[in-house]
């Protein structure tokens, strides 16, 4: 029976995004690839409510389960590992079982804040409170001071973003027992080398390889090297 490989994708992306990967004529001789577009991306509807990290791995695990998906290698970028952290770790509940993980710019550690970077969220929160009753002036200090995902996102998901992206999944890290490889960018400025440094030092089972001259999407930056470095992990 062929083996099953499924991919977890990142934040503001959609199933095209990943054809590289999901269309490889080699992995696709050896693995039935499956590549879920998450609620609220791609053709998939918004989340009917603003969800959380956990509510998008309860949302895998009922898809999973639903259509008898059982992976023997799990393959997640960005968003995408912050999910499989809730489902490897047993934070939420389900049945997947991979045997090899694959993360690659793996989003879930919480930066550290600096003073004046607290500061300068104090502030945008004062403001966001004042212009409440403004919803113009409010939107056009969104649009200055948001990141590109917040500016893009529609106001069920921007709630979506911020949800995930304040929570810290460092704890469950030491939780995650699955063999797994760490692909980090070298010049990853969305989830920086040292984030990768530090799951590969929590997790109990994992191993960093670092691709140079690449960034957030080493998989489409150096895609040859790191279908060569996938290929032959799994």
């Amino acid at each position: 029976m062929q083996k099953t490989l499924l991919i977890l994708h990142g934040w503001g992306c959609d199933e095209s995004v990943y054809a590289i990967i999901a269309k490889n004529e080699k992995l696709c001789s050896r693995y039935r690839v499956i590549l879920p577009e998450l609620p609220g991306f791609g053709k998939t509807p918004e989340p009917p409510e603003p969800w959380g990290v956990s509510e998008y791995a309860e949302y895998v695990a009922y898809y999973c389960k639903t259509n008898d998906i059982s992976p023997d290698v799990l393959l997640c970028h960005s968003l995408g590992c912050r999910i499989a952290l809730k489902l490897l770790s047993g934070e939420v509940e389900n049945g997947l079982s991979p045997q090899k993980v694959v993360f690659t710019g793996a989003a879930g550690i919480r930066p550290k804040l600096s003073t004046t970077r607290k500061a300068k969220i104090r502030l945008f929160k004062l403001k966001k409170a004042l212009l409440k009753p403004f919803p113009k002036a409010l939107e056009r200090m969104r649009q200055k001071y948001g990141s590109e995902d917040y500016r893009n996102a529609t106001p069920v998901m921007r709630q979506c973003l911020v949800k995930i992206v304040n929570e810290d999944l460092t704890k469950l890290l030491p939780k995650v027992p699955h063999e797994t490889l760490l692909i980090w960018g070298e010049n990853d400025d969305s989830t920086p080398l040292s984030d990768g440094k530090l799951m590969e030092r929590l997790m109990p089972n994992a191993g960093l390889a670092v691709i140079k001259n690449a960034g957030h999407y080493a998989f489409l930056e150096q895609s040859r090297l790191f279908m060569q470095i996938l290929d032959s992990y799994i």
